[in-house]
């Protein structure tokens, strides 16, 4: 039997795992390199510190996404059982409630009602589920594609403030480090902003902002301890 293809709504889901996975590689990694490196000018302590935050990220996220995915689902399937319930036993009210929808949504009644009865007819569950929380029956993301996005995207992203603050020459490691972190968060923020069809500019402003003040507190932190 065909594999079913997965629904454009999975893939943004894993593109959103992948991202975000990602854009906490970097700025996880980054605050503890640059932490280390406010206490300490040995390069390989702090190639040592990143890689193992790296390591500990990596599982955190893959885990966090595996069971962030499956608790969607569990709540998903709740919704599908109790919407099947309803159709079965209010099913007129669940038919007033779609064609209510499609009425406050500027189409005429007679063509709200006409529509609401062929979808009802067709597939009475897939139409008051999608109306009532959003979401389409059997398009569920995969909770293993998740954290494997998650899982990859980690540590491809703490590839980045690692590599800065190691190969740079000390007197540019801090800056160097800094700069290398923003151009990511700005990649991180704007291609999050894209998939959440929100503000770009604030998104980017926002990874931006938050990356800065992460690097500079561990920074201190770091530098205060180191003393």
């Amino acid at each position: 039997m065909a594999k079913k293809p997965m629904s454009l709504a999975a893939r943004i889901n894993i593109m959103r795992a992948a991202v975000m996975g990602a854009n906490d590689g970097i700025l996880s990694v980054a605050g503890i390199v640059v932490g280390v490196a406010g206490a300490t000018t040995n390069s390989f302590a702090i190639f040592i510190s990143g890689f193992a935050g790296a390591i500990a990220g990596t599982v955190s996220m893959a885990m966090g996404e595996y069971v962030s995915v499956n608790t969607q689902k569990d709540a998903q399937r709740r919704a599908v059982m109790e919407q099947k319930r309803a159709v079965d036993d209010h099913y007129d009210d669940e038919f007033n409630f779609v064609k209510q929808k499609y009425v406050d949504s500027g189409i005429k009644a007679e063509l709200a009602t006409q529509a609401t009865k062929e979808m009802m007819e067709k597939d009475a569950v897939v139409t008051t589920v999608r109306e009532r929380y959003g979401f389409n029956v059997n398009e569920f993301t995969s909770p293993y594609a998740a954290a494997i996005a998650s899982m990859i995207a980690f540590p491809t992203g703490s590839i980045l403030p690692m590599v800065a603050i190691t190969l740079l020459p000390q007197s540019m490691r801090i800056w160097g480090t800094f700069i290398a972190v923003i151009i990511g968060l700005t990649i991180t923020g704007y291609t999050a902003a894209r998939l959440g069809q929100s503000d770009t500019k604030k998104g980017v402003f926002r990874n931006i902002v938050a990356g800065i003040l992460t690097m500079i507190v561990t920074f201190y932190i770091g530098h205060l301890l180191g003393q």
